[in-house]
């Protein structure tokens, strides 16, 4: 018997109450060992249906791609949406191809750009944080990512043991370290070390720092963790941004390390890091993962307006 921690998943929870989550995860270990081909085409029909059987949530999507942008005609943003649930689907088979499927080294192709960025920024000899945004690919992404230095992860622990288990498992054949977000202190010993430390910082949290700044226009409630890891770590703070191409390929590209980050003003890194991502966002908004309700907390303390028929 042995305990969770960063580097290891600990036991698996084998109690008779999780078999049901255990046999869901075994559809989805199966589901991430299919061809990548035949992923993106079941994935794909998948879905198509999610526009039809979850309304609610292809309303969130609509309502935040009316929010976002306002400059498209509502026949534009309705196609957009219709695609973005298309990715979503193939984005679900995508995350179980990370966490337990083969990625062996001709499938899935991919390029990777700005690597020197990262070299130069771990040749100062501190850590490096790369941020990127909830796009439905990010964890395969992050995988490829992995096979060019040792990467670790911070993320929203699972509230179902089994289900927990299992994706931190998954993350582990691949990533050096998966820290929780509330395990501050052994991400910060990791960056002070000199490791890497890759996270999203783009969706509402109700816990940790958070302040409101500019997001597509928009008041958004932002977490200031990428100030406060930078400025307790000494960590460069470096943008990731990948995509999926239409031949099913994917480019990776890790940009230029931020130019005096951190600041003395936690608002204004945050304003400027959400900056960064909606820029990513916007090289390819059909492949973001727009059921998140991203504006939902509003300054005036009410639930934001866009998601009140959602």
């Amino acid at each position: 018997m042995h305990a969770a921690s960063p580097t290891s998943p600990g036991t698996p929870p084998l109690a008779p109450r999780h078999w049901p989550a255990w046999l869901g995860l075994a559809f989805g270990w199966c589901a991430g060992r299919m061809p990548g081909g035949v992923q993106r085409r079941v994935g794909a029909f998948l879905g198509g249906l999610l526009w039809h059987l979850l309304p609610r949530r292809r309303r969130v999507v609509e309502a935040n791609l009316a929010l976002c942008f306002p400059e498209l005609d509502p026949a534009a943003r309705r196609r957009v949406a219709r695609e973005n649930l298309r990715q979503t689907g193939i984005g679900l088979f995508e995350f179980a191809r990370a966490w337990w499927g083969r990625v062996g080294d001709g499938s899935p192709r991919y390029t990777i750009a700005g690597l020197h960025h990262l070299e130069a920024a771990q040749g100062r000899g501190k850590g490096v944080l790369l941020v990127s945004a909830h796009f439905v690919h990010l964890e395969l992404c992050a995988r490829l990512l992995t096979r060019h230095g040792a990467v670790a992860g911070m993320y929203r622990p699972h509230g179902g043991a089994a289900l927990e288990w299992a994706v931190k498992a998954g993350r582990l054949r691949y990533a050096c370290a998966m820290f929780g977000r509330d395990e501050l202190r052994p991400a910060l010993k990791h960056l002070k070390a000199g490791g890497v430390l890759w996270f999203a910082p783009d969706q509402e949290s109700r816990r940790g720092e958070s302040v409101f700044v500019p997001f597509f226009g928009r008041p958004a409630w932002s977490l200031t963790s990428t100030h406060q890891l930078a400025r307790l770590s000494g960590a460069a703070v470096l943008p990731f941004f990948h995509a999926r191409r239409e031949d099913g390929s994917y480019h990776l590209e890790v940009l230029p390390a931020l130019e005096g980050f951190p600041s003395a003003d936690p608002s204004a890194d945050t304003a400027r890091v959400m900056a960064v991502l909606e820029a990513m966002i916007r090289r390819a908004p059909e492949q973001y993962l727009w059921l998140h309700q991203r504006f939902k907390t509003q300054p005036d303390g009410e639930r934001g307006e866009a998601y009140r028929e959602a």
